[in-house]
């Protein structure tokens, strides 16, 4: 059984191999749980999507879902929210796994909706994450993804001092995730940043500025610690 189960593993991930400490007990109780994530995939077709593979946590929740595609292998975990309003929506590519009770909101605005939130492929993003899209935002393949991470592509405007902050608007500029990047827990990326191919982000970083591939960056606001070149 493990061995059979290991090669479908395979399929997604080469290079996996279960370790020896695995008991088919474990590997047992695992094997219902995913069944029963697989099986609530199977209430996309109720949105007239095709599961793909999916399996879903409890309690998974979608908003505007004709916004919403994604590729096959989506694992979502329990309490996570999509909302695609925007004008593009929400695009998933393959084998995405999203962490528990994360938000992942193009925008809450009726009079302003957002852009879009794009996820590139074999990507994982940790529990309780934060994905905002009213500016635009685009994390490419191949990312790792820490817990509580969150992204804000929009920023308020605040010049004048006579007129209330909630009036005075937003500007949107949108961020910009390279491929096979690995992002700590605990950062907060702010509108208007770019980050390069290869980059690694230290845990509880905030990023206010854009980077070039293969940095190793850190720091409140994040700065160039090394390269990785």
């Amino acid at each position: 059984m493990k061995k059979v189960i290991e090669y479908i593993i395979q399929k997604r991930n080469p290079k996996f191999k279960f370790s020896e400490e695995i008991s088919t007990y474990l590997l047992f109780q695992i094997f219902i749980n995913q069944s029963i994530k697989v099986f609530r995939g199977l209430k996309l077709g109720f949105y007239f999507k095709r599961p793909k593979g999916a399996s879903l946590g409890r309690n998974v929740r979608f908003f505007n879902m004709p916004k919403i595609s994604f590729g096959s292998f989506l694992k979502v975990g329990n309490g996570v929210y999509f909302s695609a309003l925007g004008t593009v929506g929400i695009r998933i590519g393959n084998n995405v796994s999203i962490g528990d009770f994360s938000r992942i909101v193009v925008s809450t605005s009726l009079n302003h909706i957002g852009k879009y939130i794009k996820i590139g492929n074999n990507v994982g993003i940790g529990e309780f994450s934060y994905l905002g899209g009213a500016g635009g935002l685009e994390i490419g393949d191949d990312c790792i993804i820490g817990q509580y991470f969150s992204c804000h592509p929009e920023n308020h405007i605040y010049d004048s001092l006579n007129e209330l902050l909630r009036y005075q608007g937003v500007e949107r500029k949108g961020i910009e995730i390279g491929n096979n990047c690995w992002i700590g827990s605990k950062v907060t990326i702010l509108d208007g940043v770019k980050i390069g191919n290869g980059c690694v982000i230290a845990a509880g970083a905030v990023v206010t500025n854009s980077f070039p591939d293969n940095c190793v960056i850190g720091g409140v606001p994040a700065k160039i610690i090394k390269s990785r070149i």
